[in-house]
């Protein structure tokens, strides 16, 4: 039986006890497998549910007055998706598969039970979530201020550096099954200007590209071009107050 993501990757940030474990475990109602291009939530639509993502990747996007699209996020095995609308009863975001993906559907009424039963975990995930909006105000900031190479830079290594959370074995590579689309509607570039920027890197000797999997040659290197800050390895949970005894026993 796989086990849950979401708990694999708070297990990262915190030591859980029995009665949180199980929390988690019980948090989600039913499992979805996803085709590629599928959408789980449409922009400006209604919705009541939340997802964590248990295999694959997905995608956060906004369309634009004018028809364009700006990818905001991208999510990974363990991350819970959905909470940017939690406080409408509208989507504000579509959210689409990037592959064969699978998530597990939660209402928003389970989260807030789970809330008031288990307030460690409600405060490990505000933890986390607080980080992942940082990582992607890094990179949202990035489009604006930065060349081509530090914005694709930049990108790969925040995948890079979410990845090693919980892929598990992740250590300078990682397949990629975002199209030259994509990419260009995370970083702010066309189609043809991702594909020379990659070319570019490459002759750099940055990257090394082997169909899908990318591999990042020049982490350090990188890293000083952009600034670039791992905000996903380590969060702060030493505010968290300890399980009560009971709890730690449970």
């Amino acid at each position: 039986m796989r086990r849950d993501a979401l708990t694999t990757r708070l297990e990262q940030h915190l030591p859980l006890t029995s009665s949180e474990r199980r929390a988690l475990e019980t948090l989600a109602q039913r499992e979805r497998r996803l085709k590629p291009g599928e959408t789980l939530m449409i922009q400006d639509q209604p919705n009541d549910q939340l997802f964590i993502v248990q295999q694959g990747w997905v995608h956060s996007a906004r369309t634009l007055v004018n028809g364009a699209r700006q990818i905001v996020g991208f999510h990974y095995a363990g991350d819970l998706i959905g909470t940017s609308s939690i406080a409408w009863t509208i989507a504000t975001n579509t959210v689409t598969s990037v592959g064969d993906s699978i998530v597990s559907e939660l209402a928003k009424a389970a989260l807030g039970r789970m809330f008031e039963q288990e307030p460690r975990l409600a405060a490990t995930l505000y933890a986390i979530a607080a980080a992942d909006s940082v990582a992607m105000g890094d990179r949202l900031t990035s489009v604006g201020r930065m060349g081509a190479v530090e914005r694709l830079s930049l990108m790969l290594l925040d995948i890079l550096a979410r990845l090693r959370v919980t892929a598990g074995g992740i250590v300078d590579s990682f397949d990629l099954p975002l199209t030259q689309q994509d990419i260009g509607d995370a970083v702010g570039l066309t189609k043809v200007h991702v594909s020379r920027t990659f070319g570019e890197m490459e002759r750099r000797g940055l990257i090394a590209r082997s169909g899908r999997r990318v591999r990042v040659l020049q982490e350090r290197e990188l890293t000083a071009m952009t600034g670039f800050i791992d905000r996903h390895g380590v969060i702060a949970t030493d505010w968290i107050p300890a399980p009560h005894a009971t709890a730690e026993a449970a």
